[in-house]
């Protein structure tokens, strides 16, 4: 038998110990750089944090966020509890890579809104926000910008309007407690789950009142589902990617603003054809037909600097899109409320 062996020679061995010695040093500076980094973060977090109540550590790079995005009333009622536990009225916490302040007390709550410019305190609104509603929106103007926008959507809150949108509010909220008695009635009086029965009123309330006769049936459904989508997105993390729910709230939004867009020009169509008669504002029967109205007055009104590319349809549906949101939000405290207190006094729910 035959044996036959490959001799190396010296400088291919020195060769292969050279290079196992260098991936070592390079994998003992990576793991180096990187505790590094870690233990940099935490000193950062912790000078941040000083005597305010929070978690001692923080998960690296992600903070509390597996917290937040698992269950967010969990997350924020920990943090209310923290600030209540000592008289500074806040807390702190770490949110993948910022460090955020929840503030409990009112008064430090107005003196923190009072700042809010970009040299002092930016409004954030949501750790992931201008991703989902854009770059350009009302949440993050500042300076005359803002001031513009706000000058121009107050015809959209003038007495008379207000009334109509009251009107349009309690006409839908009637029609919906009664059709939850007749739930009720053919339930044989069983308890009735309230979560989505209310959600649906909310919803109606804030599309009839914003677009009113704008939105079909159709439209209305598409609506709500891109609404439910865009709900789930601001609960998840920002995965922008196909099949994740932050990509599906992300398009959801597009087709939200799309459509918002679509009942501004309608809108603008209708209001411009009777604007020929003596009092067009008879015509106006929800937001976006005040909002027209004046819009076209401006582009009648020669004296008043040309409208601004913001105005265009597209953005205007973006805006409405944030007052549809900003109602949501207030209208499901005020509800959440409301029945809270109703189950604490029975001989008001009673009637």
């Amino acid at each position: 038998m035959w044996c036959f062996y490959r001799m190396e020679s010296t400088p291919s061995i020195m060769l292969r110990r050279a290079l196992a010695l260098t991936w070592s040093q390079a994998a003992l500076w990576a793991f180096t750089m990187i505790a590094f980094l870690l233990l940099l973060e935490q000193i950062s977090y912790l000078k941040k944090r000083r005597s305010v109540p929070g978690p001692l550590l923080v998960i690296p790079f992600i903070g509390d966020v597996i917290s937040l995005v698992r269950d967010p009333t969990k997350f924020w009622n920990n943090q209310a509890k923290l600030a209540k536990s000592t008289n500074l009225g806040v807390s702190a916490n770490y949110i993948i890579g910022n460090f955020i302040i929840f503030v409990r007390d009112t008064e430090l709550s107005h003196k923190i809104f009072s700042n809010v410019r970009p040299d002092a305190f930016k409004l954030i609104g949501h750790p992931f926000g201008k991703k989902l509603f854009g770059e350009h929106n009302i949440i993050y103007m500042f300076g005359q910008e803002h001031k513009d926008l706000r000058r121009r959507i107050a015809p959209n809150f003038t007495p008379k309007a207000l009334s109509i949108y009251t009107a349009i509010q309690q006409k839908i909220i009637l029609e919906h407690l009664n059709r939850w008695i007749s739930l009720s009635s053919t339930n044989k009086n069983k308890p009735l789950r309230l979560r989505l029965l209310v959600r649906e009123m909310n919803l109606e309330t804030s599309q009839t009142v914003f677009v009113g006769p704008y939105l079909s049936a159709k439209a209305r459904e598409e609506f709500n589902q891109d609404y439910t989508n865009f709900n789930i997105g601001l609960m998840t993390l920002p995965i922008d990617l196909p099949g994740f729910a932050f990509r599906k709230a992300r398009l959801s939004v597009e087709r939200l603003v799309k459509t918002l867009g679509g009942c501004a020009s309608d809108s603008k169509s209708r209001m411009k054809s009777g604007a020929a008669d003596a009092d067009a504002d008879a015509d106006a029967e929800c937001l976006v037909d005040f909002w027209m109205q004046d819009l076209l007055s401006e582009t009648r009104d020669s004296s008043l600097p040309p409208t601004p590319e913001h105005l265009s349809d597209a953005e205007i549906g973006g805006h409405i899109f944030d007052f549809l949101f900003a109602a949501q939000d207030a209208s499901t405290s005020s509800l959440l409320w409301a029945v809270a207190l109703l189950d604490q006094h029975q001989e008001v729910l009673s009637k």
